[in-house]
């Protein structure tokens, strides 16, 4: 059995967008796994095992063995299964661009910077949460552009960074009183189109039940 072929567990939470960037690559790539949901608030030992420093979902566990950090984990599938079509682009220059751009969008669009907005009331944090949101969007869709995808028309690695998000953005909305799309309209544009992909479609899940998992991390972190 060649290693490609091995046993596939994803160590997941539903609602967190670095498991669906996982989850999303491997199914552009075909791969069959299982997923293992934990409870965050009483982690299993296997992920303690799995991923000692961090301790958080997810974990790529292939043939036993762990890979953490959900960039890494869309790396390492890329370079697993090279049967389909490689995430980054064959020109030296034109993946180091891609990596940049994933790594923007790391740093940029994150669950803290989401959480500056539905973790906290109207006021002056939130608004400025709301600003480095919108802000940071606006470079992406400045670099998406009118292209169909950030690679141009194919679907790829900075697409597989970002487009989890996208599920997390009518939460956003409800508890910051904004629009994406009022603002954003090309990244908007951008999401509708990725969605339409079965990969994305099966690994993100529908924004209404994001928000009602938000209205509970409000009430456990004691915003309302």
């Amino acid at each position: 059995m060649g290693k490609e072929n091995e046993k596939v567990v994803v160590l997941d939470f539903w609602a967190s967008p670095y498991a669906m960037r996982t989850k999303i690559a491997l199914r552009e790539k075909g791969v069959e796994f299982e997923t293992q949901q934990e409870d965050l608030w009483s982690k299993s030992e296997l992920l303690l095992k799995s991923n000692p420093v961090h301790k958080k979902v997810p974990v790529l566990i292939h043939g036993g063995k762990p890979v953490s950090e959900s960039l890494i984990q869309v790396q390492y599938i890329d370079e697993t299964w090279t049967d389909a079509a490689s995430f980054l682009p064959s020109d030296p220059q034109a993946r180091a661009n891609a990596r940049f751009w994933a790594d923007f969008a790391e740093k940029t669009i994150s669950f803290q910077g989401g959480r500056k907005i539905w973790g906290n009331n109207k006021g002056e944090e939130q608004e400025k949460g709301k600003k480095e949101f919108l802000d940071s969007l606006k470079v992406l869709e400045a670099e998406l552009g009118d292209k169909s995808y950030f690679g141009g028309e194919t679907f790829g690695y900075v697409d597989i960074a970002l487009v989890p998000f996208y599920s997390w953005f009518y939460a956003l909305e409800k508890c910051g009183d904004f629009s994406v799309e009022a603002e954003c309209p090309k990244i908007v544009a951008w999401g509708k189109r990725c969605v339409e992909r079965d990969s994305v479609a099966a690994s993100l899940p529908e924004s209404e039940k994001v928000y009602q998992q938000v209205l509970k991390l409000r009430q456990i972190f004691g915003v309302e």
